[in-house]
């Protein structure tokens, strides 16, 4: 298969076409990881910065990342997460929180623009009633379950662009749902490392280094999802 390992910034503003599909090909929802191999920490650190530096919906950013490293954790996990069978051998497994309750007039959004974006911020000034808008009217993000719904889909683009990040750099991965929502967030709240309150459990993935073939890619033809409307 191929690898796309170590492009320099020029390089892959040079990949032609080709090369961007064949990355595709080569991403694949790894099962069985190789324990023998692990992700540098230099190369670790990029994925986080490339999660770090993914797209939000109005820019919140309502994630959060729990690198789980504790082995003891791991394998309780495995008995509530039944998706998360190749724990054992990746050598990176991440749960994706969402922030819970992001709206305008939430002490999130005052925090983040004073402290990220060194601005203040009124609840009851004309940008804050446009967020109002947009959630409310727009999208109609009016009780907990849906601002919560709202906030988890940004995270699945910040796993998304990690999980090709990393098949840009010859690492496989694997998204994970296979869970019981509920225990595994109780087990998490259990153990110290997320408060329910202010987060809830979105996804999981795995990253590490494969120990299986690539199986081709089977999916819908072009035709049967994708139409141009000109007129």
């Amino acid at each position: 298969h191929i690898l796309f390992v170590n492009f320099t910034l020029k390089e892959i503003y040079m990949m032609n076409r080709e090369e961007v599909v064949a990355l595709q090909h080569q991403r694949y929802a790894t099962k069985k990881f190789d324990p023998a191999r692990r992700i540098s920490d230099e190369d670790w650190a990029a994925l986080v910065e490339v999660g770090r530096l993914s797209p939000s919906s109005l820019g919140f950013e309502p994630w959060k990342m729990l690198l789980l490293n504790n082995e003891e954790m791991k394998q309780d996990l495995k008995a509530i997460a039944w998706g998360a069978s190749m724990i054992d051998g990746a050598s990176h497994f991440v749960i994706y929180l969402a922030r819970k309750g992001v709206n305008y007039e939430t002490p999130y959004i005052e925090r983040l623009m004073q402290e990220v974006r060194h601005r203040s911020y009124d609840p009851e000034s004309a940008y804050a009633h446009r967020i109002k808008s947009f959630q409310e009217s727009d999208f109609k993000l009016n009780d907990e379950r849906s601002l919560f719904d709202w906030a988890s889909k940004q995270t699945y683009i910040q796993m998304a662009n990690m999980m090709n990040a990393a098949a840009l750099m010859g690492m496989d991965s694997c998204p994970i749902e296979g869970y019981n929502k509920a225990k595994v967030e109780a087990y998490l709240e259990g153990k110290g490392v997320l408060d329910t309150s202010e987060f809830g459990v979105s996804v999981m993935c795995a990253f590490g280094y494969r120990n299986e073939e690539i199986k081709p890619k089977v999916r819908w033809n072009t035709e049967s999802i994708y139409e141009v409307i000109d007129q």
